[in-house]
């Protein structure tokens, strides 16, 4: 499993990438490979306020339905629609073709409440 340096984790699994006063958020590689074989990416609706560990979309597995939180508040601004042809792409690659979806952030605070790298991987350990 891989964890990126200088992404920031939700301890429900989702990453986030600070891109210039938004983020992109996907689901972690420790996430993807619990799942099991993605087969189906519920989107978020563009434009769609949302509240931090609020759930904004779903992904459907070979194993099961799962929830995906969007770890800041904000307002959906892009999602990654080439997940409707190619859903795999979140086991393939989760934190580059995988992403799910970018938010305008509320309050950059919020980042400070996630974890890094190391500290995700120590949660994971717990």
């Amino acid at each position: 499993m891989t964890t990126p340096e200088g992404l920031r984790y939700s301890k429900e699994h989702e990453w986030v990438r600070v891109e210039e006063g938004r983020v992109v958020i996907g689901i972690t590689d420790y996430a993807q490979d619990a799942l099991g074989d993605v087969v189906y990416v519920e989107l978020p609706d563009m434009g769609a306020a949302v509240v931090a560990n609020a759930s904004i979309a779903e992904i459907e597995s070979t194993k099961s339905v799962s929830e995906v939180y969007c770890p800041v508040t904000g307002t959906v601004v892009e999602v990654n629609s080439a997940l409707d042809d190619t859903p795999e792409a979140i086991n393939e690659d989760p934190y580059g073709r995988g992403w799910i979806f970018a938010v305008e952030l509320a309050d950059a605070g919020e980042l400070e409440g996630l974890l890094d790298a190391a500290a995700y991987e120590a949660f994971l350990a717990e």
